[in-house]
């Protein structure tokens, strides 16, 4: 099993971004992310309701990491600190040296390859500092920018699950990505 301590947040830096541990400043930002259609289409989480919604799920990660379940980063550009998307691991299996990583961008900068740097970063420090084997993802096979991003850092699909989610009434389909650890891969 894995022994990861999460108590430190390493913040991780790119060419274009800065990835720190979330403000409690941060929860406008959030809650404009997370509140957002475009950005929500294909997540299968409550929309953000409010700033304290936002605060509260801001405080919500912060006790996760506490408890080492998981970490998150806000992503911010670097001559800027505003929140502009999130990434992080979640659904933790350590017994299995796996991580599960997340992430939302600011529709204002999709299609820029942030997204791309950012989860090279987290890649980087997931399978070099926390000694992953493996990272999943898991997202709406409708959702070819994601697919995409994954894709493009390596990722491959291993199976499409038929309506195994279920969300506001409806039954959708998930598609699994998986990364092996390339310094562990045989």
């Amino acid at each position: 099993m894995l022994d990861m301590d999460l108590s430190v947040l390493p913040g991780l830096e790119t060419d274009r971004l800065q990835l720190r541990a979330f403000q409690e400043s941060d929860a406008d930002a959030l809650h404009l992310l997370r509140a957002d259609q475009r950005t929500m289409l294909h997540i299968g989480r409550p929309r953000s309701t409010g700033p304290a919604n936002a605060l509260a799920l801001i405080r919500s990660m912060e006790e996760e990491r506490q408890r080492n379940a998981g970490i998150g980063w806000a992503i911010h550009l670097r001559e800027e600190d505003r929140l502009i998307g999130t990434v992080g691991y979640y659904r933790l299996k350590k017994e299995h040296h796996t991580g599960e990583v997340g992430y939302l961008l600011d529709p204002e900068h999709w299609g820029k390859g942030l997204m791309h740097e950012a989860l090279g970063a987290v890649l980087a420090c997931g399978f070099d500092r926390f000694r992953f084997h493996r990272v999943e993802a898991i997202t709406d096979p409708r959702n070819t920018a994601s697919r995409m991003v994954l894709e493009r850092r390596g990722f491959r699909l291993e199976g499409l699950f038929k309506e195994n989610f279920l969300w506001e009434g409806r039954f959708l389909d998930s598609a699994v990505y998986s990364l092996l650890n390339p310094r562990r891969a045989s």
